[in-house]
């Protein structure tokens, strides 16, 4: 059964790391929380490792500027990985092919330029090149072109020609929507769900599937860790820590905030408990806000 807690202070002492998602947790897109902020600093005051794990499409150089433009400080963190990072990975290992077309917004430009040092020669050596549809012989999704105006339904044209050609997809977010301040957006993972129910292929690296998680215990660089899962997503940050057979933390306060009572902060049990029973999955523990 799911235990709501207070505070992260509470677990402390049960994990040596924490699998952290971003978005809807520690930043709502536009500014970080302070309560969330003062939480994974004192965790790793206490010797705790922190990696924040991320369905952003873009790749760790690109997550940690924009975090620095937010003020995030950066001893909330020690390592990063993102949905980009393993999608680049896959694409290097021709996953879609030699030759790609790009969905996504100019923002992800630096899915195709910017590689860390575990890719760098994978990508130096690599003929695959971006081309138009017609050419392709799979598509890097990162997103929508224009999140703050699209919806999927603009891209149904695409994706039919796509699918007509049998291309693959790999999908660099997983993520449906996400909420920028007041503002809910589409993600990636919005047009892999539309281009599935068309009949073609998808294939997802970000959180709740093992490619990311493989890279964060890669980066933790630690054995027989005892890591907690911390995110917002029932079926992106929950459901991937169970089914990595890791501790989960569900921050309540997120995407599903109205689901438990009005008082955002502390989310009411009942409604809780009926809650993941729906979506048939369990977190080991509840948090309004993460804090």
């Amino acid at each position: 059964m799911t235990q709501i807690i207070r505070s992260l202070a509470d677990l402390s002492d049960r994990y040596d790391a924490l699998f952290c998602d971003l978005w809807g947790c520690l930043h709502n897109g536009v500014t970080p929380f302070p309560a969330a902020v003062a939480a994974l600093q004192a965790f790793r005051a206490g010797g705790g490792k922190v990696i924040l794990v991320t369905n952003a499409p873009r790749p760790k150089s690109s997550i940690i500027r924009q975090l620095d433009s937010m003020g995030l400080p950066r001893d909330t963190w020690d390592d990063i990985a993102s949905s980009g990072d393993a999608t680049q990975a896959a694409m290097l290992s021709g996953a879609a092919g030699s030759q790609v077309h790009h969905i996504g917004a100019p923002k992800d430009e630096s899915f195709f330029t910017d590689f860390e040092d575990d890719l760098a020669e994978m990508a130096a050596n690599s003929t695959i090149t971006r081309v138009p549809l017609d050419q392709a012989t799979g598509i890097i999704c990162t997103g929508l072109a224009d999140d703050l105006t699209e919806t999927p339904d603009d891209y149904r044209g695409k994706l039919l020609m796509a699918k007509a050609k049998g291309l693959k997809m790999l999908c660099a977010n997983p993520d449906i929507i996400v909420d920028m301040g007041e503002k809910r957006l589409y993600c990636a993972g919005a047009l892999a769900q539309l281009y599935e129910q068309m009949g073609g292929e998808a294939l997802y690296y970000g959180k709740p599937h093992p490619p990311i998680y493989d890279l964060a215990r890669k980066r933790l660089g630690l054995d027989e860790a005892r890591i907690l899962c911390v995110g917002d997503g029932i079926n992106t940050d929950v459901q991937g820590g169970v089914g990595e057979g890791l501790d989960t933390l569900f921050v309540t306060g997120g995407l599903a905030a109205q689901e438990f009572g009005p008082d955002i902060d502390n989310p009411d049990n009942d409604l809780l408990l009926n809650w993941l029973a729906g979506h048939q999955l369990s977190a080991t523990y509840a948090i309004g806000y993460l804090r």
